[in-house]
């Protein structure tokens, strides 16, 4: 017998007392994290660090000064031109979303994904958060083909645009004040008329994410049509972008 707090135990009853108690689980810290934020805002995040960080040792093995990543080979093959996407490098529509120019530029955006992306996550979950983080992305990028001029253009803002016109509408289906929400987008808005800002892109990806969550509340009881009128949306923008006419060619 084994002496305890009150009275004795018979070793086969530990035993049994033991194995019956479960072992705390152990968290990372990139677990928790994960929980806190949402892994799909921080797997954007990282895509978007770790791209900088290629486009800026780029510029510096032609050297150039790292924090001008722009001045890259990298950043130059990934960045979307329109009448490079027409005549078929494709890959520009979704990689020029994942680029920035400069270490503020791209300290912004990622602030406003952090902050946006993790309430939008946690409230409607992973996978409708990335459609609609992609359907914004296509958005902006079908704008900028569709309308606007033959010069480069990268940045996360356009999807991120679509993460505020999310939040307005899930903020109109909820019956919340709008008046906070419409205020950051009216001043954001304002922002985009600014020179070297793509106001097309902004606009685009405004739209696309609205529209996105419109779905989503629309068949919120109905997953298998959110998950069709989610895939429709994506290819129409997806082919408006591919199919936008060829601009002409002028120097960059």
């Amino acid at each position: 017998m084994t002496p305890a707090a009150v009275g004795f135990h018979c070793p086969e009853c530990l035993r049994e007392g033991r194995a019956s108690v479960r072992a705390p689980k152990r968290t990372t810290g990139l677990r928790s994290a994960g929980r806190r934020w949402g892994p799909v805002t921080l797997g954007l995040i990282a895509v978007n660090v770790a791209l900088f960080v290629v486009t800026a040792v780029s510029a510096g093995l032609v050297g150039n000064n790292p924090l001008d990543n722009a001045a890259s080979p990298v950043w130059l093959e990934l960045a979307q031109a329109p009448s490079l996407v027409a005549s078929g490098e494709v890959w520009r529509i979704v990689t020029a979303a994942f680029l920035h120019i400069g270490p503020l530029h791209l300290a912004l955006n990622m602030l406003a994904l952090l902050v946006f992306g993790s309430e939008i996550e946690r409230g409607i979950g992973r996978w409708r958060f990335g459609a609609l983080y992609a359907i914004a992305l296509l958005g902006d990028a079908a704008a900028i083909q569709l309308f606007g001029a033959n010069r480069f253009v990268a940045g996360a803002s356009g999807a991120i645009y679509g993460l505020l016109g999310a939040i307005v509408v899930f903020t109109v289906y909820r019956r919340q004040d709008l008046r906070g929400i419409l205020t950051l987008l009216g001043i954001n808005i304002a922002i985009s008329f600014l020179p070297g800002i793509s106001l097309l892109g902004h606009l685009g990806g405004l739209v696309a994410g609205a529209a996105a969550a419109a779905l989503i509340v629309a068949f919120r009881r109905r997953p298998p049509l959110q998950v069709a009128g989610l895939g429709v949306l994506g290819l129409v923008l997806l082919v408006l972008a591919l199919a936008a006419p060829t601009v002409a060619v002028v120097g960059f």
